[in-house]
C-alpha cells in the first residue's frame, strides 16, 4: 500500500491530517529539509508508531527518495532510540539521583558511526523518534547536536512536524482498524 492509498483511508474526522500529510512529506511544507531527510524522519517516525502499513508504505517512500545507506540510518536510529528512549525517560523521571552517576552498560555504537551531513541526518530521525516515544532528555541532546551541527531550528521543527503528523496518522489508521 503506497502512502496515497493510506492517506485515502483517512476518515473525515481527521481530515486535518490528511492534508498535513501531503504538506510535511514536501520540501515546501518541510522547510530546512531536503527530500532524502524527510523520507528518512518520516519513516523513523513510522517506526516509533508502529503501525505496520504506514511502515511499508513510508519504507517504499524512504527508497524512492533516499540512497540505501540513509534508509539503513532510519531504520538503525529508530531501532537505536527505542532502547535510549526508555532508559534515558526513566533517567530523568525518576527522583532517586544515584541513577545518574551509575553506567548505562547498553551498546549503542551505532550512534558514533556517522560524520558529517550523515550525522546530522541520523540525529534528525532520532531527534523525530525521541520526540514520539516522549523522551525529553534525548529531544534536548539531539536538538543541541543538531544546532551545533548546522541544522537550522526550522529544520529541526520541521523533523518534529513529520514525526507529529506520521504518529497522528498511525493512531488514527490504527484505530480505524480496530474499530472495522
Amino acid at each position: 500500500m503506497s502512502v496515497a492509498d493510506l492517506r485515502s483511508l483517512i476518515p473525515e474526522y481527521a481530515k486535518d491530517l490528511k492534508l498535513n500529510l501531503d504538506t510535511v512529506l514536501s520540501e515546501a511544507g518541510a522547510p530546512g529539509l531536503n527530500k532524502a531527510q524527510i523520507a528518512m524522519v518520516a519513516l523513523g517516525s513510522a517506526i516509533a508508531a508502529r503501525y505496520k502499513p504506514l511502515t511499508e508504505a513510508l519504507a517504499a517512500f524512504a527508497a524512492e527518495n533516499a540512497a540505501p545507506e540513509q534508509v539503513a540510518a532510519a531504520k538503525g536510529s529508530a531501532a537505536i532510540m527505542g532502547m535510549n528512549n526508555i532508559y534515558y525517560r526513566f533517567q530523568h523521571l525518576v527522583s532517586h539521583p544515584e541513577y545518574a552517576s551509575i553506567p548505562a552498560k547498553l551498546r549503542m555504537n551505532v550512534i558514533g558511526q556517522y560524520k558529517g551531513d550523515a550525522k546530522n541526518d541520523f540525529e534528525l530521525v532520532s531527534l523525530a523518534v525521541s520526540a514520539v516515544n516522549g523522551c525529553g532528555m534525548c529531544i534536548d541532546s539531539h536538538d543541541k547536536v543538531l544546532r551545533d551541527g548546522g541544522v537550522s531550528v526550522q529544520g529541526i521543527q520541521s523533523a518534529v512536524r513529520i514525526a507529529s503528523v506520521i504518529h497522528a496518522v498511525a493512531v488514527v489508521l490504527d484505530q480505524a482498524d480496530a474499530a472495522g
